[in-house]
């Protein structure tokens, strides 16, 4: 392009919000061209970054020369003199460059660098009388010339929208923004780490297939051309991670992009990254210790410790966790013991208290709720939004879950838990039903609540079915939100702040 695009005037061309100081910019790029100087060269090799100088200085040498490499976020010409703040992954560090040290030459292609270009530094390091540790530049390297201003440094991108659908700028002008991506990063290496070393296998699992299931979720449907089919996208791994446990791996798991097309909120999005984990001859209460060792392993990992501040509040995540059966969650929270009482009861006393339950706008007819779903809509309505401190919600009601085994010492219930903090679930685990007589019923049951129009329902799965039928060992199964545990690694209201580039309606 600045080999023959010279009409500037008509930049709107090829960039739709083209102003004039983008105007500005193409000319200096032009500039550099004409210099005989590529402002994309192909590569630059670098031997130091910011924070070795930064964390260092001590026992570096006068004499001894860096390279390194970051894009320019502060620029300062005084004349013979001029300053740069050039940030690299690491962090930021101060560059001096003087026309009397680098030549008249030289010193003149400063004048065509801009905040927002990417540069190369060679030089040796001092401190300034104001004390800040400083690069002495004996040589600059144009590496990619910027031809978009950076939005303004104390205000920058304010608009929520903007800032995801920006996701790159919004990680230059706000350093923890990048960090927290990088926290994100080491995070996932965590989890493998804690995994691979008490010796689960990860292994792959399916994105698109012709059924859907481990989820109760309104799946993603497309097509597959070649193959003229229809197919879903991945709402659970679930059931191809126990058929590999059928197959002989007794502990793995898989970290996968899931989807489900429901709603979106704080902590609800379409596309998420689903931690799942299987361990033979393990239950519930194994889950549980996995779990919590899980968390405060990473959070050690990551930030140093396993306390964290979400929203001015500061919850610890050292294990053990707190441990609570629903039922008493509901009643102490209610007043209705909802583990000795009929249906019927709890309907008269919810009626009795005047309680609001979610989905009554919408139609819930409280006589047409079975049990089960009336203590986990009491539980979601009135407990939930207590558990701050990390919690294991235990023993579900025994029509919540089709994968799941029945309680060991109470046939109502389901040795099922879900983790809790701030309010928040944090994931999903069972004591696996292994039974493939009632798991048959049990996918036949989801299977026909599809037909008649559930549409989180999933449909029959036969070879999932013949693999119980071939026997999986007795099994605990673990699965987490990986978005949600870094909302809380790192302090962020949303779920959309700790995916990179979430979907933005246009």
């Amino acid at each position: 392009m600045y080999n023959n695009y010279t009409d500037l005037n008509n930049l709107s061309e090829i960039m739709q919000d083209a102003n004039e100081f983008m105007v500005e910019r193409v000319k200096k790029l032009i500039q550099l061209k004409e210099c005989g100087i590529n402002p994309y060269p192909y590569s630059f090799i670098t031997n130091s970054n910011s924070k070795y100088i930064m964390e260092n200085f001590g026992s570096i040498n006068s004499d001894q020369e860096f390279i390194l490499a970051g894009r320019v976020m502060l620029l300062r010409r005084m004349g013979k003199v001029t300053f740069l703040n050039i940030r690299d992954q690491q962090g930021t560090i101060q560059i001096y460059i003087s026309k009397a040290y680098v030549g008249e030459e030289e010193y003149n292609l400063i004048k065509l660098i801009d905040t927002g270009d990417i540069v190369g530094v060679q030089g040796s390091v001092f401190r300034t009388k104001t004390g800040e540790i400083t690069v002495e530049a004996k040589k600059i390297t144009m590496l990619s010339k910027s031809i978009r201003p950076l939005p303004e440094k104390y205000h920058g991108i304010q608009d929520a929208d903007l800032r995801q659908r920006h996701r790159s700028l919004d990680m230059i002008m706000n350093e923890d923004v990048k960090q927290r991506f990088i926290n994100r990063s080491k995070a996932m290496f965590a989890i493998r780490e804690f995994m691979d070393g008490r010796d689960f296998m990860e292994m792959e699992t399916p994105i698109l297939d012709t059924k859907y299931g481990g989820g109760e979720a309104k799946p993603f449907i497309t097509n597959v051309n070649a193959l003229n089919c229809e197919v879903f996208m991945n709402v659970s791994p679930e059931l191809y991670l126990k058929r590999l446990m059928v197959g002989g791996i007794d502990r793995v798991y898989t970290m996968v992009r899931a989807f489900r097309n429901e709603g979106i909120d704080r902590t609800h999005y379409p596309e998420f990254t689903l931690f799942e984990c299987y361990m033979a001859y393990a239950d519930y209460d194994d889950m549980m210790r996995l779990m919590e060792q899980l968390y405060e392993y990473v959070f050690l990992k990551v930030k140093g410790t396993t306390k964290a501040t979400y929203d001015g509040v500061e919850i610890d995540f050292k294990a053990p966790w707190k441990r609570e059966t629903m039922c008493n969650l509901v009643k102490e929270n209610t007043g209705i013991d909802v583990e000795i009482l009929s249906r019927e009861n709890i309907i008269s006393l919810i009626k009795e208290k005047e309680l609001l339950l979610e989905g009554q706008e919408e139609g819930l007819e409280l006589e047409e709720t079975s049990k089960g779903d009336l203590i986990l809509i009491l539980f979601e309505a009135y407990s939930e939004k207590y558990l701050i401190e990390p919690t294991f919600v235990i023993d579900f009601p025994l029509d919540s879950s089709p994968l799941c085994k029945v309680h060991r010492s109470n046939p109502e219930l389901i040795e099922r838990f879900e983790p809790y903090a701030f309010g928040v679930e944090l994931g999903n685990a069972y004591s696996e039903l292994n039974d493939p007589l009632r798991q048959r019923i049990l996918l036949h049951d989801q299977a026909n609540k599809l037909r008649a129009g559930l549409e989180t329902a999933s449909p029959m799965d036969e070879e999932f079915a013949v693999a119980i039928d071939t026997a999986m060992p007795p099994a605990g199964g673990l699965g987490i939100g990986i978005d949600r545990m870094m909302m809380f690694l790192t302090d962020s209201p949303s779920i959309k702040d700790v995916i990179a580039f979430p979907l933005i309606r246009r």
